[in-house]
């Protein structure tokens, strides 16, 4: 097990020495490496020629050196990208913190109750040197701010030490270069309900004439940035296929309408495949006996575990439905098998639609929701990863031919078809634009009402198709004539 230290340093020559030595003669957890990644931030003060001389002496020392002054943040961003451990914590080069408390700090992370420890300067038993009244002012309504946008309860959202799970810290971007780095991450942990912990912590703080940095300015940029980030759903630093379908936390409005849609077709045991981060199960579990959201991403993984820890009736489990040995072990398990948003993704989705038929009872239902209208596909379905969309006729005989009788077929979400079609036919966009769905969000209650009434096909195409009772696979069927005739 290895933590890696992450240093930003920007002309600190008076200290940053003996920093050093104290990081790398901190106590750690028996049988934990350490490695020093330090980024110097364009020092103009001899800082940089001290750091290549302690990296020449020490082999623990990764040094890394920004040709222009960037701020903090990118410093931590540049750290970030070396870190190799499994977990990284974030060190000023200044002596205002102890690394003497690294034990501290890790321990939730170890004990495996946390996936970020922040610690804290104004919990109970910190010991913290008496400096500026309205510094610290300054500090806390910061922290009362970000916690009203991020709904936590930290007591110190501007503090340095934050140690976090490696991968996990690697899968959030950071946008922000200077100051502004804290009330990012916290705002971005919070959205990804990172579970986090406090503990109490030591601070040796510096005034302005010891080489105090960060300023009121920093200050009113911070409630820029806690704004931003409130807005903005950028959790993901890898822009991959359903990654974007993220952007779905911030437009609640409509994934409860289609909760309400999907909800009269849902069993007592329920099979999601594909369930992301939870948006449709944690509306669907509700008074089922078994929810079993399955996943194949570790990050969407990790997000279930956390936002199902403690719901008795949702399992949360590995599953890739183009791995057989995946589903092996689940036939005639389930009511219902919900594939929201899945099979659009797969370059054959008929060998899964087998196996996933295999873990229905008898007169269970498969829901399928996929994109509609194959004239519509363009640069959005290209950026999203989808190999196709659907029409009707192509989703009903596929159900078909695996041995469903498909139920009801729905046309979803009308109003989204002509902004879909401006954007990814018309203007060729990329991404979807965040606040075209939050506004797209704050009307839902009206297209929900009047979607029947649009004359045009939906965006989206709902099928709910019957597993019949004792019905055979056609392909199983064909095989046993072979084998017959044979």
């Amino acid at each position: 097990m290895k933590l890696s230290i992450l240093m930003p340093v920007y002309n600190e020559r008076t200290v940053v020495e003996q920093c050093i030595s104290q990081v790398l003669t901190a106590p750690l957890p028996e049988n934990m490496e350490r490695e020093l990644v330090i980024v110097d931030d364009c020092s103009t003060d001899g800082s940089f020629a001290i750091l290549e001389r302690l990296a020449a002496a020490f082999p623990q020392i990764q040094l890394h050196r920004h040709p222009e002054n960037r701020g903090k943040g990118a410093a931590v961003r540049t750290a970030i990208e070396q870190a190799a451990g499994d977990f990284s914590l974030i060190q000023d080069a200044d002596l205002e913190y102890d690394p003497s408390e690294y034990p501290r700090l890790l321990q939730p992370l170890l004990d495996g109750h946390a996936d970020a420890v922040f610690g804290s300067r104004y919990m109970a038993g910190a010991q913290t040197r008496v400096l500026l009244f309205w510094h610290s002012v300054i500090n806390q309504c910061l922290t009362l701010v970000s916690n009203m946008f991020c709904n936590l309860n930290l007591t110190d959202m501007e503090t340095c030490y934050k140690v976090f799970r490696t991968d996990l810290l690697k899968s959030i971007p950071i946008r922000s270069d200077r100051f502004g780095f804290e009330p990012e991450i916290v705002m971005k942990s919070a959205k990804r309900k990172l579970r986090i912990y406090e503990v109490p912590i030591s601070y040796h703080g510096r005034t302005y004439e010891e080489g105090k940095k960060i300023g009121w300015r920093d200050g009113l940029k911070a409630l820029g940035v806690i704004l931003k980030y409130w807005l903005i759903d950028d959790l993901y630093a890898m822009p991959y296929g359903r990654g974007v379908l993220n952007n779905l936390t911030g437009t609640p409005q409509y994934v409860s309408w289609l909760a309400r849609t999907l909800r009269p077709h849902v069993g007592d045991a329920v099979l999601e495949i594909g369930a992301g981060i939870g948006n449709m199960a944690g509306r669907l579990m509700s008074r089922r006996l078994l929810y079993v959201a399955a996943e194949k991403d570790p990050l969407y993984l990790h997000s279930l575990r956390n936002r199902f820890l403690r719901t008795p009736n949702v399992t949360v489990q590995q599953i890739d439905p183009e791995v057989p040995e995946d589903l092996a072990g689940l036939e005639n398990c389930f009511d219902t098998v919900l594939c929201v948003n899945v099979l659009e993704y797969l370059e054959d989705p008929a060998p899964v639609l087998d196996r996933l038929r295999a873990t229905l009872k008898p007169g269970g239902d498969m829901v399928i929701l996929v994109p509609q209208n194959p004239w519509l596909f363009g640069s959005l379905d290209h950026s999203l990863g989808h190999k196709r969309r659907y029409t009707a006729r192509a989703a009903r005989e596929l159900l078909q031919s695996r041995g469903f009788t498909v139920e009801k077929v729905y046309n979803f979400n009308k109003a989204g078809t002509p902004p879909w079609w401006a954007s990814s036919k018309l203007a060729g966009s990329r991404n979807i634009r965040k606040p075209v769905l939050k506004i797209f969000d704050k009307t839902v209650w009206l297209w929900s009402r009047v979607d029947r009434l649009i004359p045009w096909k939906g965006l989206s195409l709902i099928v709910v198709a019957r597993k019949s009772a004792g019905a055979v696979n056609l392909l199983e069927a064909c095989e046993l004539n072979r084998t017959s005739a044979s």
